[in-house]
């Protein structure tokens, strides 16, 4: 070969399956990216400060309920309130088996960890998600007249209680979100353990479903 066939050589255009992949190189690199960064991306706390009230979110019994509790201790807020779900006392009471409900056994932890029983309010009406428990807080605080409350859930719960209550409770005052400080969800390494990918995907769906406006109803 001589030296203008190398020169040709040499400037001749890549493969087509070069170009083909550099795309599909880019959107492993995106979704990698994606994976090792949404557990991260879900967690957002606001720093604390003094409110009209902490609220426990229902699920994760007893976390939330002793965070709130150690909230209430050290002085942010004078009142807990607590939501009630309605499931499972619902079908349980169709099957004619007694449940007292999560709300009491939330409430029984309280006063555990040191939070009279006159500082615990129930919130009405009864919840079927975090949607419904959103409304109901912001009626709340709009009947009262109070303008901030410590919300406490779970880790990678935090993001969407954030997005519901921009979009829920209609200027009704200011959420500080919280999560329990015994949360185990660790979201550096959420592809470790099935329960932190469990909550890596139920977190995400339900997300997708706010940003769409919430079409997915909980099922009667």
């Amino acid at each position: 070969m001589n030296r203008s066939e190398d020169l040709s050589s040499a400037h001749k255009p890549p493969r087509r399956w070069v170009i083909a992949t550099i795309p599909f190189l880019i959107l492993v690199a995106m979704a990698t990216g994606i994976f090792l960064f949404i557990g991260r991306w879900l967690v957002v706390e606001d720093p604390l400060q003094h409110s009209d009230a902490i609220v426990v979110l229902s699920g994760r019994m007893p976390q939330r309920a002793v965070e709130a509790a150690r909230l209430y201790k050290q002085g942010y807020a004078p009142q807990v309130w607590l939501t009630r779900p309605r499931e499972p006392a619902g079908v349980l009471q169709e099957m004619h088996i007694a449940y007292i409900g999560e709300d009491f056994y939330n409430a029984q932890v309280l006063m555990h960890e040191g939070v009279p029983s006159n500082a615990v309010r129930l919130l009405e009406p009864s919840i079927h998600n975090t949607a419904d428990e959103i409304q109901a807080i912001a009626t709340e605080m709009r009947m009262l007249q109070q303008g901030t409350v410590i919300i406490v859930t779970s880790k990678a719960h935090t993001r969407r209680v954030h997005l519901l209550w921009r979009e829920l409770s209609q200027g009704s005052g200011r959420a500080v979100v919280r999560a329990a400080g015994t949360d185990t969800f660790t979201p550096g390494r959420w592809w470790r353990d099935t329960g932190d990918a469990l909550d890596v995907v139920r977190e995400t769906l339900g997300l997708l479903n706010a940003w769409a406006g919430l079409p997915l109803k909980p099922a009667p």
